[in-house]
C-alpha cells in the first residue's frame, strides 16, 4: 500500500484521480512528501517518477474521527477532508496536532465535537472541503444507527454552513438518501474506502467527472454546486454488497431484513442481544419520500461490481485474491485497456472471445442490472449471485434483487473522464 502501488493499479481500474488518504499521519505525510510533487498549479499532484502525458493524479485527502457526549448520547461520526496544497496541510496538522495524537492511526481520533473540527479546518484556508464519511454505518457515521444523529444540522450546528456534500458508503446509493428530503441540498460522491492493501478494493466506487481542466477548485466546484455538466454520476456497487446493508448479527449469522428485524425489536433470535442495525433499516427509520422517489437536477449512478468479485462468483473461488482469478483478470484487463471499460463499455461479442463465455455473460448481467446479492450485515460483505438455481433454493428474505438505475456513461469510455479517490 505505496502511493507507486496505488498509482499502479489505479491505472488498471481506469481511474485518473485517487486520493492520497492519510494525511494527517507523520510517516504517510513523508511518503507524500517524498513520492509526489505538485503538476503545476492544478492542486493535484502526481508521482514524481511518472512523465506519462496522463499520469495518474492524487488530490491531498485524510479521514479523522470524533468521538465525544452530546444530548447524553456517545457521538462516534468520521469525516473526510481535502486539501488543496501541503501547505494547508501542514497548518491542517498542526492544528489537529495540539488535539490529539497523529501519529497513533492513520485516522485518528480527536474529542472535540464535529462542528469544532469543521471549524478548525476551515480557519485554515476557505478551499478546504470536509464531509461525513460513509454516512449511514453503524458505528461511526453521521447517521449510525448507534452513534450518530438523525439530520447534517443537529451533527454540524452552525458550521453546517461548509458542509456540501456526504459520502454515501457502500451500503447505500444514491436511490436510498434521495428518500430524505433533507438531503436534496448535498451533493452525493462516492468513494471506495480501500483501507486495506487488496487492490480490487480501490475504485469499487467512484465519482465521473467531465472536465476541461482537471484541477483541485473545478472538483470541489463541481461538487459543491451540485454542477451535473461537470459531476455527471457516481459508479456504485449494489449496497445490498456493503457490510452494513441489513440488520443482523455475524456471531450468530443471523441477517434480516427490516421488516424482519422490528418484528424481533432488533434484538438477535439466537443470542437475544442487541442486532446491529443496518443502514437499510436505518433509512427507513429516516426517509420522508417512497423506495421510488428520483431526484431531478442531481448527478445520477450507475451500479456496478468489481472485476474481481465477478469472476469469484463464477468460478467459485474461495476469494478475489486467489491465484486462479489473477489469471483469469490480467489478461482481460490488459486486452481492454482498464477494468472499467471490461464493466462499462466492452461490446458482448468481444468479451465472449477474450475470456471464458460464462465470465463474459456475468459482467452483462452485472452491467444490465441482472444479478442478485445476499445483503452483506454486521461487518460481512454481500454476496454476488450468479446461478439462478442457487437464487431459486434462496429463501425469498434472504436476498435482494438488483433494482439499479441505469445511466449510460456520458464519453463511451469512461477513463476519458472518471474520477475516483478512495479514502
Amino acid at each position: 500500500m505505496t502511493l507507486k502501488e496505488i498509482a499502479r493499479y489505479a491505472k488498471i481500474k481506469g481511474l485518473q484521480l485517487v486520493g492520497t488518504g492519510d494525511f494527517t499521519h507523520p510517516q504517510w505525510l513523508k511518503e507524500i512528501q517524498e513520492t509526489l510533487i505538485p503538476e503545476s498549479d492544478s492542486g493535484l499532484f502526481r508521482l514524481k517518477e511518472d512523465s506519462s502525458p496522463e499520469p495518474v493524479r492524487f488530490m491531498l485527502t485524510a479521514e479523522v474521527c470524533t468521538i465525544y457526549n452530546y444530548e447524553g448520547k456517545s457521538r462516534k461520526v468520521h469525516h473526510v477532508i481535502l486539501e488543496p496544497n501541503l501547505d494547508c496541510v501542514a497548518q491542517t496538522n498542526e492544528k489537529l496536532g495540539r488535539l490529539g495524537d497523529l501519529s497513533s492511526d492513520g485516522r485518528p481520533i480527536f474529542g472535540i465535537t464535529s462542528p469544532q473540527l469543521v471549524e478548525e479546518i476551515m480557519q485554515v484556508s476557505a478551499e478546504n472541503v470536509i464531509f461525513p464519511a460513509h454516512a449511514w454505518t453503524p458505528w461511526f457515521s453521521v447517521f449510525g444507527a448507534f452513534s450518530g444523529f438523525d439530520t447534517i444540522e443537529d451533527c454540524y450546528q452552525d458550521m453546517t454552513k461548509h458542509i456540501h456534500a456526504l459520502e454515501t458508503g457502500l451500503s447505500s446509493d444514491p436511490a436510498m438518501n434521495w428518500r430524505l428530503s433533507s438531503l436534496d441540498r448535498f451533493t452525493l460522491v462516492s468513494n471506495s474506502d480501500s483501507h486495506s492493501f487488496w487492490p480490487w478494493r480501490i475504485g469499487r466506487e467512484a465519482n465521473v467527472f467531465d472536465l476541461e481542466h482537471a484541477t483541485y477548485r473545478e472538483i470541489i466546484e463541481a461538487i459543491q454546486t451540485k454542477d451535473t455538466k461537470r459531476f455527471k454520476f457516481t459508479i456504485e456497487t449494489d449496497p445490498a454488497y456493503g457490510k452494513y446493508h441489513w440488520t443482523g448479527h455475524r456471531n450468530c449469522n443471523v441477517s434480516l431484513s427490516p421488516q424482519e428485524a422490528r418484528k424481533l425489536n432488533n434484538f438477535c433470535p439466537v443470542c437475544g442481544r442487541t442486532l446491529t442495525e443496518g443502514v437499510e433499516q436505518r433509512v427507513e427509520e429516516l426517509a420522508d419520500r417512497p423506495r421510488d422517489h428520483k431526484m431531478a437536477n442531481s448527478p445520477g449512478f450507475m451500479r456496478l461490481m468489481p472485476l474481481h468479485e465477478i469472476i469469484a462468483a463464477v468460478i467459485d473461488a474461495a476469494s478475489p485474491s486467489t491465484q486462479a482469478v489473477w489469471k483469469i483478470y490480467t489478461p482481460l484487463v490488459s486486452k481492454f485497456g482498464d477494468e472499467y471499460t471490461v464493466l462499462i463499455d466492452a461490446p458482448k461479442e468481444a468479451l465472449a472471445a477474450a475470456t471464458d463465455p460464462r465470465i463474459a455473460d456475468a459482467i452483462l448481467k452485472v452491467r444490465e442490472g441482472g444479478v442478485t446479492v445476499i445483503p452483506g450485515y454486521d461487518g460481512v460483505y454481500g454476496k454476488l449471485v450468479l446461478s439462478q438455481v442457487e437464487t431459486e433454493t434462496m429463501p425469498p428474505d434472504k436476498v435482494q434483487e438488483n433494482s439499479a438505475q441505469r445511466l449510460k456513461p456520458p464519453l463511451g469510455r469512461v477513463q476519458q473522464s472518471s474520477i475516483g479517490d478512495f479514502i
